[in-house]
C-alpha cells in the first residue's frame, strides 16, 4: 500500500495533487508481455495498442482507424477506466470516512450543547488491489516510417497513433497484404470447414472481391500520387471521370505531366495481365461477372464467349496481387 497524507491508496494509484477538495490522481496502466498498452477510440470504440516505453509525453492521439483525433488520456480501454473508477471510489469511500469522523468528534466534545455520548472502534481502511488489464493480444505490429512508432493493429487502418494520416504507398500496400493475408487465412482452416464453405460459396466470394480489391488500392494509389505530384491536378482531371480505374488512360495521364510511361517500364506481360485483371474486376462489379463485347475487347486472347461468366481462382488472385503490388510499387516511384 502507498500512503499518501492520511489516505490509503492501493498500489498503482497515487494522489499526486490537492486543491481544496479536488484531488489529482495518478493511475499506473501495466504493459502486457510485449511491452504495449491498450487504447481504445472514444469515436468508433475499435482498440489498438502502443508501445508503453515511447507514450510518456504525447499529448494527442489518432485513432489508426477512423482518424479520430483527441487528447491521450480520452483513449483509455473498458478494463483502464475501471481500474481508475475503483481507484476513485475507494478514495472517495475515504473521505466520507474522514468526515463523518469530523462530525462526530464535534457532538462528542466535552462542554458541547450537542454533546452526546459516541462509541465505537474504527477499522483501518484498506483499499482493494486494483484490477489487473488482460486485453487483447496483439496481432499485427507496425512501426510507422516516420516517427518509428510502434503499435499493433487488429484491423485496416489508415493512421499512425502519433503522426496521423499514413502515407498512400503504405495504405497500398498494407490493402493488398491483407487480402494475402484473407487468402491464408482461409486455407488455414480445417479441412471440414473449409470444405462447408466452399460449398456455400465462400471461397469464390472471396477470390472475387480479391481481384476488386487490388484494382480499388492501385487506383487510390495512383490518385494520391498524381494530386500530390500535380499542382493543377483538379483542373486536369476535370471531366475525366473514373480515370484512374482505366490503366491505359492512366498511363498516359501520367506521361502528359512528364513521368515515365508504365508500360514501358512494367512490360509487355506484365501490363497484358494487368488489362485482363482490370476487365474482370469491371465485369464482376458492373455484370455479375458475365462476359460482354467490352471485355472481349479487353482480353481478345480469352476463350470466354459473350454470356458466359468469368470464373475466378485462387491462382488468379495471388497472380493479381502480385502483379498489383508491382504495379503499385512503379506508381510510387513515378514521381520519386
Amino acid at each position: 500500500m502507498q500512503n499518501n497524507d492520511e489516505f490509503q491508496m492501493p498500489d498503482g494509484a497515487e494522489l499526486v495533487g490537492r486543491d481544496a477538495m479536488t484531488f489529482r490522481m495518478q493511475i499506473t496502466v501495466p504493459s502486457d508481455e510485449d511491452g504495449f498498452v491498450g487504447r481504445e477510440c472514444p469515436e468508433c470504440e475499435m482498440t489498438f495498442r502502443m508501445d508503453a516505453s515511447r507514450c510518456e509525453g504525447i499529448g494527442n492521439l489518432w485513432c489508426v482507424y477512423c482518424g479520430h483525433h483527441a487528447e491521450y488520456a480520452e483513449f483509455l480501454t473498458a478494463q483502464q477506466r475501471n481500474r481508475a473508477v475503483q481507484a476513485a471510489e475507494d478514495l472517495g469511500a475515504q473521505l466520507v470516512h474522514e468526515s463523518m469522523r469530523h462530525i462526530f468528534r464535534g457532538l462528542s466534545r466535552p462542554g458541547s450543547r450537542r454533546s452526546v455520548s459516541v462509541s465505537g472502534t474504527a477499522r483501518p481502511f484498506r483499499p482493494r488491489p486494483l484490477p489487473g488489464i488482460n486485453e487483447e493480444r496483439l496481432v499485427r505490429v507496425r512501426t510507422c516510417q516516420e516517427c518509428q512508432m510502434r503499435y499493433a493493429i487488429f484491423g485496416e487502418h489508415r493512421y499512425c497513433p502519433v503522426c496521423g494520416k499514413l502515407s498512400a504507398v503504405t495504405i497500398a500496400f498494407d490493402a493488398l497484404q491483407a487480402d494475402v493475408n484473407r487468402l491464408e487465412a482461409l486455407n488455414a482452416l480445417p479441412p471440414e470447414t473449409r470444405a462447408v464453405l466452399r460449398e456455400q460459396g465462400v471461397f469464390t466470394r472471396n477470390w472475387v472481391d480479391t481481384i476488386e480489391n487490388v484494382v480499388g488500392v492501385a487506383e487510390a494509389l495512383a490518385s494520391a500520387v498524381f494530386r500530390a505530384a500535380v499542382p493543377n491536378a483538379d483542373d486536369i482531371l476535370r471531366g475525366k471521370g473514373s480515370i484512374f480505374q482505366r490503366l491505359d488512360d492512366m498511363a498516359d495521364l501520367f506521361v502528359a505531366q512528364g513521368f515515365a510511361d508504365l508500360r514501358a517500364g512494367l512490360g509487355p506481360d506484365l501490363w497484358r495481365r494487368l488489362i485482363e485483371c482490370w476487365a474482370a474486376r469491371h465485369v464482376l462489379t458492373h455484370n455479375d461477372g458475365v462476359v460482354d463485347d467490352k471485355y472481349l475487347a479487353k482480353v481478345p486472347a480469352s476463350s470466354s464467349r459473350v454470356g458466359q461468366r468469368l470464373v475466378i481462382s485462387e491462382a488468379k488472385c495471388r497472380q493479381a496481387i502480385d502483379d498489383a503490388k508491382t504495379l503499385c510499387g512503379a506508381i510510387a516511384q513515378l514521381t520519386d
